[in-house]
């Protein structure tokens, strides 16, 4: 599988200080089109962090949400698999055609095949301490929200929690017993982030699950964002009037919900 540059850059990202000129990509840019949750999280979580994250990226990509993570170790892994390999994006802190770290070959090479691999470093640029900082800014400004899992202070993962904030990005935590995941639990007691004490609450918000015929369809995708009459009615013409006839959606108060 041969390496393309995005024709534009994402609008989430164009937005940020300094933007990328180019981004390249392995897999399916029409992920990008998705609703998108950031998950990270330390690369040693706790089996109680890769069970939850892994249960939480199955919810939210049952949705139709595209999962986006950073292809570590631990965390990022766990989000990718649980997402299912379909239904998430890698950002990469290398050239897209290096499969790094090594132990999540076979996983990188999955999301190439189904889903979506990026970066902004040109094929050929190995991975640096600095480039999984700026790697880290990109996982963040994808998302409509971060997930942080599991982290100690001072680390990679409280880096994205300072992007996210200077992003205006809302973020969610695990929550953890004293003594344990003390970045989370700073966040916490600071005011900075928000509990996640029901993944089915949480993952409510993005819609509901699919009946079987809608899975992955792009009607259905656009109407968990809950839009206007008039943003469906542009977009997609007669077929809202079709949808609400056939009872699969609800048009009320002039918006668009999932029946």
């Amino acid at each position: 599988m041969h390496e393309r540059v995005l024709r534009e850059i994402p609008k989430e990202i164009a937005g940020l200080k300094k933007p990328p000129k180019r981004l390249w990509y392995r897999g399916d840019p029409g992920l990008l089109q998705r609703p998108k949750v950031s998950i990270v999280g330390t690369r040693r979580p706790s089996s109680y962090s890769r069970e939850t994250v892994r249960l939480l990226a199955s919810e939210l990509a049952k949705r139709g949400v595209a999962v986006v993570s950073g292809a570590a170790m631990g965390v990022d892994a766990q989000a990718h698999m649980g997402a299912g390999t379909a239904n998430t994006i890698a950002v990469l802190g290398n050239g897209v055609d290096i499969r790094y770290p090594a132990i999540n070959r076979s996983l990188i090479e999955s999301i190439e095949e189904k889903g979506l691999v990026l970066s902004r470093f040109e094929p050929g640029f190995r991975a640096t301490n600095w480039s999984f900082v700026v790697r880290n800014e990109l996982v963040v400004a994808l998302g409509e929200i971060l997930v942080i899992a599991e982290a100690e202070e001072r680390s990679g993962s409280m880096r994205s929690a300072e992007y996210a904030i200077k992003q205006q990005k809302e973020i969610w935590v695990l929550p953890h017993r004293l003594g344990e995941s003390t970045g989370t639990n700073a966040l916490l007691r600071e005011g900075l982030a928000r509990p996640i004490y029901s993944v089915e609450a949480f993952v409510s918000r993005f819609g509901k699950v699919p009946t079987r015929e809608m899975v992955l369809d792009d009607f259905f995708l656009f109407c968990q964002k809950h839009p206007t009459v008039d943003e469906v009615l542009i977009r997609y013409g007669e077929r809202l009037y079709e949808a609400e006839l056939e009872g699969k959606i609800i048009v009320e108060n002039g918006r668009v919900s999932l029946a």
